[in-house]
């Protein structure tokens, strides 16, 4: 099946409190595609001064994110035949839109890793596509259960449980002054908020429609906890893989040593935070729309170089 929209052919963590009565600014609007497109040419391979851990840290998102969003139209595009009510399934569609996008512009920055900097991350991305297709595809383990009720929930699970991290990670990196502060290379740092502010904004969407679809408490409970195995084990390898890939050579450090410093500097979340946001989705009551401020989203994606850009038609140049 094919995505809806521009599907591409190859898509952590509490921090500083949302803004009071969050939840009310999670109210509804139709969710539409911003076509951005950047331009990479400028962009060094550590586009974080002086903080190789925290750049080829926040680099693994690029890795997972081209096959996992092709994995989540893949997913959705099966669902939406089967969706009753008529906002869930326009949510998901558009859902789908944004999320094709995403996909393609995190694969233009390992294009250009690949074209400029000679940083071939296909030994990676192969086993993330694997995972997506096989693990988590139509028949996990040779099971021919792709298009089974059951199968489907957990399949939508598991995307609420991943974008309930995305979109902590979204409304981290809108407030991230220490990506400011060390001057972090532009065109990145609007791609991640850009992308970021989108999370935010369709904060609700995965996790309704696995509540729409029959999602449990208890299945939802084991889809975060699968899916905070898959993120640990795919960041930590990332890392890795691009900390030795990097042409600069970077000190390879002790991976919660790296995180720690690097949380100091305020280039990633502190990792309490990131385990009290997954904590969270384990309550009963929980919401995605108690999680960050659609008012600050919108606010970013209306000053966003890449997204000015792209309702005029042009693509963002630092």
């Amino acid at each position: 099946a094919l995505c809806h929209g521009s599907c591409p052919g190859t898509r952590l963590f509490r921090q500083r409190p949302a803004a009071p009565h969050a939840a009310q600014h999670a109210t509804h609007h139709a969710l539409e595609p911003r076509h951005v497109k950047f331009d990479w040419r400028q962009t060094p391979v550590q586009w974080l001064p002086g903080d190789a851990f925290a750049t080829h840290t926040i680099n693994v998102l690029h890795l997972l994110f081209p096959a996992g969003e092709l994995w989540f139209c893949r997913v959705y595009n099966k669902v939406l035949p089967l969706i009753s009510d008529p906002q869930v399934h326009a949510d998901a569609k558009g859902f789908m839109r944004q999320e094709a996008i995403h996909a393609r512009s995190h694969e233009g920055v390992l294009k250009h890793y690949y074209q400029t900097h000679g940083i071939d991350t296909g030994p990676f991305t192969d086993k993330i596509d694997h995972l997506f297709k096989h693990f988590l595809g139509e028949a996990p383990f040779g099971l021919k259960i792709g298009h089974t009720r059951f199968w489907i929930r957990q399949q939508l699970g598991t995307i609420a449980a991943l974008e309930h991290f995305f979109g902590y990670l979204g409304n981290w990196v809108l407030n991230a002054k220490g990506l400011d502060e060390a001057q972090a290379d532009p065109m990145m740092l609007d791609l991640l908020r850009w992308h970021g502010a989108e999370e935010v904004e369709h904060r609700m969407v995965a996790y309704t429609l696995f509540k729409h679809m029959g999602g449990n408490y208890l299945e939802r409970i084991f889809h975060m906890l699968l899916v905070m195995v898959i993120l640990l084990s795919l960041i930590y390898q990332g890392n890795r893989f691009m900390m030795k890939a990097d042409p600069q050579r970077p000190r390879l450090v002790g991976f919660l040593r790296g995180w720690r410093a690097s949380a100091k500097a305020g280039h990633l979340p502190r990792l309490g935070n990131v385990i009290a946001a997954a904590a969270r989705y384990f309550g009963p009551r929980f919401t995605p729309g108690d999680e960050g401020d659609t008012a600050q989203a919108m606010a970013y994606l209306a000053s966003s170089p890449a997204a000015s850009a792209a309702q005029h038609g042009g693509s963002y140049r630092a």
